[in-house]
């Protein structure tokens, strides 16, 4: 037969004293829960006083607890962005290559608008035109400065006719074919063209020094009318070019002389045009005096 279940805690007095203080916080825990219930149902009000109370109480607890909550989320998503940080580097990389290409396409494209755009404006304000051509080709280190121009007699071009490009002006056509023409541009030795500047108004001649630069020289004497930065437009003076073409922009100064770079560089040029000659208008003559 089985010996009955021992019971007792045994002999330990620590063990007999965590038994009964488990039975006492038992007891209190119940009589506490009746309490509650009790309360609840004979004293609304003060029962809703105690879970006041315990709210309060419990507040900061569960704010805590949240924050940790919240630090172990923080951490965790910190270890997976650290250990995913290659392949979202990888990926950056890529979009960042993909729209670099793009931003390079946009680029490219705007120019080109921009240019036809302003080619486009400059045949239909330009009354005198006798046609529209590609530079072929352009001289930039030999003495002499000259371009080729994919128009000739057949399209109506003649020398002595100016060319300009929607930048300013080009130069002037000096010897012609009947599909080609050869210009002579403003950076030549031999070009010559009357000018003024857009600030002032003072009249210059621009002349070609054939190192791709163009010497200013004002025909006002003992002036200095330059400086950096000024634009110089085509005058009309004299005819051939027409007046208010853009022609350079000086760069350096040197009392009545400034040194200008030409506003259109034909060897980024693609097309120009080819303008008839400009002839100024001839006031008439002042009449006879009266007879007396």
């Amino acid at each position: 037969m089985a010996p009955p279940p021992n019971r007792r805690p045994g002999f330990s007095r620590r063990a007999q004293l965590g038994l009964f203080t488990g039975y006492v916080v038992a007891v209190a825990g119940l009589l506490a829960g009746l309490g509650l219930i009790l309360s609840a149902r004979l004293d609304p009000q003060g029962f809703a006083a105690i879970r006041g109370v315990a709210i309060d109480a419990t507040a900061p607890v569960s704010a805590i607890g949240r924050d940790m909550v919240r630090g172990v989320d923080v951490v965790g998503e910190t270890i997976t962005a650290y250990l995913d940080a290659a392949g979202q580097n990888r990926a950056l990389r890529a979009e960042m290559k993909a729209a670099r290409g793009r931003l390079v396409e946009a680029r490219a494209l705007d120019f080109e608008n921009r240019r036809l755009k302003r080619l486009l404006h400059l045949i239909e304000d330009a009354p005198a035109t006798v046609a529209v051509a590609r530079i072929v080709s352009s001289t930039a280190t030999s003495p002499r400065r000259l371009a080729i121009l994919h128009a000739g007699t057949n399209d109506g071009v003649a020398e002595g006719q100016p060319v300009r490009s929607p930048e300013g002006l080009v130069g002037t056509v000096v010897a012609t074919g009947r599909i080609a023409a050869q210009v002579l541009l403003l950076t030549d030795s031999g070009s010559a063209v009357p000018v003024r500047l857009a600030r002032s108004g003072v009249p210059a001649l621009a002349a070609g020094k054939g190192d791709g630069r163009i010497e200013l020289r004002a025909l006002v004497a003992g002036a200095t009318p330059f400086r950096r930065g000024d634009i110089a437009l085509s005058s009309g003076t004299g005819g051939v070019f027409p007046p208010d073409i853009p022609v350079a922009v000086v760069t350096a100064v040197n009392g009545d002389l400034a040194t200008a770079w030409p506003l259109a560089d034909p060897a980024r040029l693609d097309f120009a045009t080819v303008l008839k000659v400009f002839q100024p208008d001839i006031p008439p003559p002042p009449p006879p005096p009266a007879k007396k």
